[in-house]
């Protein structure tokens, strides 16, 4: 049987507007195994993960697992664990580090300032601070939720780590498994899918350059998934690959349609009209289940540049 990844590719399948949805990500080093669910079911105390579901919930922050690129059987619970904070809209994107010896200081963060991107409440809860290294590559390689992401994500990171390059991480869930293998890149907050070693060298090049590498990208996890269509939209039909000059600053409508405004720094604006469509035919979207569905797709139908005129009504 065909894996969901396969059949994705086979179908060339679009990846944009896929990206998960955060405006900040807050990650917790945890080695091990990792269940489907990991923040309840890996080595990690169940009702802590239970407690930082229940504090992050409608906050605009969404909590993952990271551990190290390499083999995971081992038990031991580390004595220090590295926990970052990243928060993802453009002008204000940044990422804080520290390093903890009980998780359970997450629960004295301000979950609602970190999801507004206020980072303060992170190093005064954790004495934290910006971070200052390499672009943080996050992998998605969790086999619990689907077996792509496990036979291809885990190869990628471990060639990754393997290359000297910094940063790298394996992580809980990008969502997307039909796209394996994923990625999300912080500062920024762009996701990427059927990614190639040769494809992270380019795309972190430019974030290092504060530039942005549309192909592959399924969006930043900073706007919904219409905005993220259309703000790679616009991105493409500029030619605009500056990290943090386009924003998304209105979404009118529900789905199947909606108008998207983007905003760009230098005060254009444009209006995109993204379209809710289906992939077919309809299969498994994940290797995880056996029913059938015809997965949801971003499809922009048109980009417009608005006047000053178009903007004041």
């Amino acid at each position: 049987m065909s894996t969901c990844s396969t059949v994705s590719r086979d179908l060339d399948e679009p990846v944009s507007g896929t990206a998960p949805v955060a405006r900040t990500w807050l990650l917790l080093e945890q080695p091990g195994p990792w269940g489907a669910k990991a923040l309840t079911s890996s080595h990690l105390d169940p009702a802590l993960g239970r407690a930082l579901e229940a504090a992050a919930k409608g906050t605009g922050v969404r909590i993952a697992l990271i551990r190290r690129p390499g083999r995971h059987a081992d038990r031991r619970t580390p004595a220090d664990r590295r926990v970052y904070a990243a928060h993802t809209t453009p002008g204000n994107a940044w990422v804080h580090g520290a390093v903890l010896t009980d998780p359970r200081r997450l629960l004295n963060l301000d979950f609602a300032a970190l999801g507004r991107g206020d980072g303060r409440s992170f190093d005064s809860a954790l004495t934290g601070g910006p971070h200052t290294g390499d672009p943080l590559v996050l992998v998605c390689t969790n086999g619990k939720r689907d077996r792509c992401c496990a036979l291809l994500g885990r190869p990628l990171a471990a060639e990754l780590a393997a290359s000297g390059l910094e940063g790298v991480w394996e992580v809980t869930h990008l969502g997307g498994h039909r796209f394996s293998p994923t990625m999300l890149v912080l500062p920024y907050g762009y996701a990427y899918g059927r990614v190639r070693a040769d494809d992270v060298q380019d795309i972190l090049c430019g974030v290092r350059d504060g530039r942005i590498v549309v192909d592959n990208c399924r969006g930043n996890s900073a706007w919904d998934r219409p905005g993220q269509a259309a703000e790679l939209a616009v991105r493409s039909t500029l030619g605009e690959d500056a990290a943090q000059v386009l924003s998304v600053v209105r979404t009118d409508g529900c789905a199947p349609r909606w108008e998207v405004t983007v905003a760009h720094t230098d005060g254009r604006h444009w209006r995109v009209t993204v379209a809710q469509g289906t992939s077919l035919p309809a299969r498994p979207e994940s290797c995880g289940t056996s029913v059938l569905g015809s997965p949801a797709r971003m499809e922009v139908t048109a980009v417009r540049e608005l006047t000053v005129t178009a903007l004041a009504s």
